[in-house]
């Protein structure tokens, strides 16, 4: 008898790191969650449940109690799964002190957007989360070792399927953007051009597109800053400050929305 191929679980480790700040602005009953997903979801552009399994995943998601978004999205099937992996990423990133906890939730969401992209290949999301999660998984063994394994390729690949799928997603222009700017920074752009089709032209292009889509985006104004002193160093570096203090300016809407506000005002603090 045929068996059918399983997603790696969650390795067991600690507890995950709680959401550090408090959690009731965010907490959105399902009625207020369903007003307000438009806004919510402009990066992403996840469509509205159907299954409210996977709407109180979300729920849960957006207050921040991300490891219950993420067994309530594993259990609703894969329907739930990008709200487990959202989850899980968002965690992982901000939060998560163990690097090696980190780097195997990163491993394990790849392989569930692997999954999740043969049952669902017109899912944009599946696409993005797994070009992610591969992008962290890449900064946290090294940038240049990651693109010597080929998670460069798979990276780029990813994102520009989810943009064939969905060109105003939001959130894979940023992470293009950012592609570029990583890769431009650790291999020069002479080679990152040649070898990976990295540019900083594109990865400007990218950011602005992703601003347009968002204005006030506080993670998206964060990443370009980022992306903008690695490319150019400190020629930038005063345009990168006034980015740095429209993120910090931000309203957050969500946890996730909170902690990229927050990263925003660390910085402008060194």
């Amino acid at each position: 008898m045929a068996t059918r191929k399983t997603t790696p679980a969650a390795p067991a480790a600690a507890a995950w790191q709680p959401f550090p700040h408090p959690a009731k602005p965010y907490a959105y009953t399902a009625a207020a969650l369903k007003k307000n997903w438009p806004r919510l979801h402009r990066g992403d552009r996840e469509a509205f449940p159907k299954a409210d399994a996977v709407l109180e995943a979300w729920r849960l998601y957006h207050a921040g109690d991300f490891r219950a978004a993420y067994d309530m999205g594993l259990a609703a099937g894969p329907d739930g799964w990008n709200a487990a992996n959202k989850a899980a990423m968002i965690q992982a990133n901000y939060l998560e002190t163990d690097e090696a906890a980190k780097l195997a939730r990163f491993q394990e969401i790849a392989a569930r957007c692997s999954e999740l992209q043969r049952a669902q290949p017109g899912n944009a999301n599946a696409w993005y989360i797994e070009a992610y999660a591969l992008g962290r998984y890449s900064q946290g063994i090294s940038v240049v070792k990651a693109l010597a394994q080929g998670l460069g390729g798979r990276i780029k690949a990813a994102l520009e399927t989810a943009l064939k799928l969905d060109e105003q997603h939001a959130d894979s222009h940023c992470a293009l953007g950012a592609y570029h700017a990583e890769v431009i920074d650790k291999v020069g752009g002479m080679v990152g051009k040649l070898t990976y089709g990295a540019s900083k032209d594109a990865a400007e292009r990218h950011f602005k597109r992703a601003l347009e889509l968002a204005p006030d985006s506080a993670i998206y104004a964060v990443e370009y800053a980022n992306a903008l002193v690695m490319m150019h160093g400190k020629s930038r570096m005063a345009a990168a400050v006034k980015l740095y203090e429209q993120a910090a300016a931000a309203e957050p809407m969500d946890a996730m929305e909170k902690l990229d506000v927050e990263m925003a005002r660390a910085e402008l603090e060194d």
